[in-house]
């Protein structure tokens, strides 16, 4: 199983099973990487810009994968863990902690720095899970009680936030 540079499990064998489209292809195929950040490695946008930057992963002609490219980075923006399925709820104006933590899933085998970026979402619980135990991202898991009854107080002060009050009610004129 894949590792993090501390020695801690990711969860997965193969990251690039979790991995989507790429966040630098745009929806002509073209590499934006090579379009907006040539300066960061001209020799690959030199390449992409002699195919009219078009990304070498998606042409169907071309052996290349995801892996074989050097700037890939695929983030997950579902808002919801993808091992149990608990669902984020933000509370606005409020500090409490997330109940979605990102989970980086690709390290490199020197365990000195990140190779591809491959991000996906993982509930607190989950997350913990994954690191300190063999817990993988595959098994078939169900929220834990802690994170439901953490989701459902956030849905009862959303609820509460919703009711209507009148300003009479609030400011009782009986007090002056």
């Amino acid at each position: 199983m894949e590792k993090t540079p501390r020695g801690t499990s990711v969860g997965v064998d193969d990251p690039y099973e979790f991995a989507g489209l790429c966040d630098y292809l745009t929806g002509e195929g073209q590499c934006r990487y090579a379009l907006e950040h040539y300066q960061q490695d001209p020799g690959f946008a030199s390449e992409r810009a002699d195919d009219d930057y078009e990304c070498p992963v998606v042409d169907p002609e071309s052996d290349w994968t995801w892996a074989d490219c050097p700037h890939f980075r695929s983030r997950n923006r579902d808002r919801e863990c993808v091992r149990c399925g608990l669902e984020e709820k933000r509370m606005a104006h409020d500090d409490e902690r997330p109940l979605l933590e990102e989970h980086h899933l690709s390290y490199d085998r020197d365990g000195e720095t990140l190779s591809h970026e491959i991000t996906i979402y993982l509930c607190r619980w989950c997350h913990a899970n994954v690191h300190n135990s063999w817990a993988r991202i595959t098994d078939d898991a169900a929220p834990d009680p802690d994170a439901i009854a953490a989701l459902e107080e956030r849905r009862s002060q959303e609820q509460s936030e919703l009711g209507f009050e009148s300003a009479a009610e609030r400011y009782d004129d009986t007090d002056r």
